[in-house]
């Protein structure tokens, strides 16, 4: 009965299991999208792509915020796609690359609310419209676009997920009822030892004397047992 009523749970872990490849592609990208936006503040003037100040590795509380904050969420994200395999799991690291690909189209709008902001681009307006797009908007629309995707394959149970299911409940079921028939089988009498059936014993009627083969009399004055055999009778 137990065996019976962990059936429905054994099916439901087996429908919170997906494959580890899942999320594997997606994970690897946002990592190497997370690495880029964390990095290109820092390395991005060495060739003056970049904004405010041309010192490379400089940093600033706005650098934090903006850039690596974000990044380390996109990171975080990507590595729990690369290696869970358990849908809740790899279904919270996709929310947090959304997270952070969402904070890298926003914040630099939202920055001057407080003062801040990365500074001016630098370069031409080709140049500014690059650096624009891959340091922070174009950057964080990609990593929305990757997340999702994955947050969206994980949310959705396979068909081979569903029938792997279905086998690992059948055969839970299988074989809580398997014990539960031995269980009983071993508390009661079977039914062959009641009956005679089954048994390698000789039956009842077999172990019978014949009555009119050998008889056995006993005198009534003597007590004593004689044997004979019944002749039959000459006409």
């Amino acid at each position: 009965m137990t065996g019976m009523m962990n059936a429905p749970r054994t099916s439901m872990s087996g429908m919170l299991k997906a494959p580890r490849s899942r999320g594997v592609v997606n994970g690897l990208l946002l990592v190497l999208l997370g690495l880029w936006g964390g990095f290109i503040p820092f390395v991005g003037p060495y060739f003056s792509f970049g904004f405010g100040s041309t010192a490379t590795w400089d940093y600033t509380s706005d650098r934090l915020v903006l850039s690596i904050l974000p990044a380390i969420a996109v990171v975080l994200g990507g590595l729990i796609l690369l290696v869970s395999a358990a849908r809740p799991v790899a279904m919270f690291g996709a929310w947090l690359a959304i997270a952070g690909g969402v904070w890298f189209v926003v914040g630099t709008t939202i920055a001057p609310l407080w003062g801040g902001g990365p500074g001016p681009a630098l370069g031409g307006q080709t140049r500014r419209i690059a650096e624009h797009l891959s340091f922070y908007q174009g950057l964080g629309a990609i990593i929305v676009l990757l997340a999702a995707t994955a947050l969206g394959r994980f949310l959705v149970v396979g068909v081979r997920e569903a029938r792997r299911a279905e086998m690992e409940r059948a055969a839970a079921t299988a074989g809580a009822a398997g014990a539960a028939d031995r269980a009983g089988r071993g508390t009661a009498v079977p039914e062959a030892d009641r009956s005679g059936r089954g048994s390698t014993a000789a039956p009842q009627w077999d172990r019978q004397t014949p009555p009119d083969r050998v008889g056995r009399e006993e005198d009534a004055r003597g007590g004593h047992r004689t044997w004979h055999a019944s002749m039959p009778r000459r006409h």
